[in-house]
């Protein structure tokens, strides 16, 4: 009596996305177990804990073998040791990369250094994010910068060309690379309700109009660095709320034009000169690191907070911005409307996506 029997051998690595999670949230193998229990594996399958265990072990020990590949995804993508899918490839590269809002909000703007990382035992605590992933993730911030930094050309190319990520967290990298370079303040508590997209718009805003790049693509550097030039150019906005003649006429301008549109009319023209010498002098100071590090400071206080106490709505002060940076173009006497509506185009975005009702 013969029996017959089909055999199939295969080398495909095998990936369980629902395992992959849990190492990376950077939880043990026993805690991976019992959440993996909890979830009712066990009655679906039939399997025995020792079983599960087991499982969950092979998959830990896959990751690990593999996290070495991941530090330089085109390797993971090149290598022919570990049969991987290119859609598996693509899902393990981005999983890795993805990062936690709590996360990033608590690092966003400090060095990525020695001194930052020893503090990530309180950002764990914070957060609620276990330890692991916290240095996972504050490992990969540093890793892309350091790639990154030294770079020609667009700054969300040279990620996605490096690290194969999507478009989207391309740019959520580039913003995290920008602030870390710049050393934007992020943690103060006027600013805490600022949400990492809020400040990864604005990160946009500034690459693409206020870096080197922004009006040269072949510059070292060009989308990390803060162009200097420009930033020394914008003293000369001053005259606008320095002479007395154009802050009257710009005012007269903005409010002629406003008259019957804006609910917040007569609060806006008895503080035009205050608002309009809060925006101005952000721009003349730049010149001064420290200056630079409290942009989104300035913002807060010396635009929003004073907008919001005026009980501004987010449509008031789109029609405010608009006019105030239109009608300088009426004022022959100023001669710098190239500087002004490069400078005023970055702040009118940024503090409509900063304007939380």
């Amino acid at each position: 009596m013969s029996t017959e029997l089909d055999v199939f051998v295969g080398n495909t690595t095998l990936i369980d996305e629902e395992v992959y999670k849990l190492w990376l949230d950077g939880f043990s193998v026993s805690d991976a177990v019992t959440i993996r229990t909890k979830s009712g594996i066990l009655e679906q399958t039939g399997a025995t804990v020792d079983v599960l265990q087991s499982d969950t072990m092979d998959h830990y020990r896959t990751f690990q073998m593999l996290e070495r590949l991941l530090h330089s995804p085109p390797k993971l993508i090149n290598q022919l040791l570990y049969q991987i899918p290119p859609y598996r490839q693509a899902m393990l590269i981005e999983r890795y990369y993805t990062f936690d809002e709590a996360f990033v909000r608590e690092v966003l703007g400090k060095k990525l250094s020695k001194g930052t990382k020893k503090d990530l035992d309180d950002v764990s605590t914070k957060t609620n994010i276990t330890l692991k992933s916290c240095r996972r993730q504050f490992d990969n911030f540093k890793r892309v910068f350091k790639v990154v930094e030294e770079m020609k050309g667009s700054l969300v190319d040279n990620i996605q060309q490096n690290f194969l990520l999507s478009d989207r967290l391309a740019r959520d990298y580039a913003a995290i690379v920008f602030f870390a370079n710049c050393r934007f303040e992020t943690g103060k508590k006027k600013l805490q309700s600022l949400t990492f997209e809020d400040f990864a718009f604005c990160a946009e805003q500034l690459i693409q109009n206020w870096t080197l790049g922004a009006i040269d693509n072949q510059v070292d550097d060009m989308d990390v660095d803060l162009d200097k030039e420009f930033l020394q150019d914008l003293k000369d906005l001053k005259i606008l709320i320095t002479d007395k003649d154009l802050l009257d006429q710009h005012k007269s301008l903005v409010c002629t034009s406003l008259r019957g549109k804006i609910s917040v009319f007569h609060e806006m023209e008895t503080n035009f000169k205050t608002l309009s010498r809060g925006l101005v002098n952000i721009a003349a100071n730049l010149t001064h690191t420290k200056d630079v590090r409290d942009f989104f400071i300035d913002l807060m206080e010396k635009f929003i907070e004073p907008c919001k106490s005026y009980n501004w709505t987010a449509n008031d002060m789109q029609l405010f911005l608009t006019q105030y940076t239109a009608s300088v173009r009426a004022i022959d006497a100023f001669k710098h409307q190239t500087l002004w509506e490069r400078y005023m185009g970055t702040i009118k975005s940024c503090l409509l996506k900063m304007y939380h009702e």
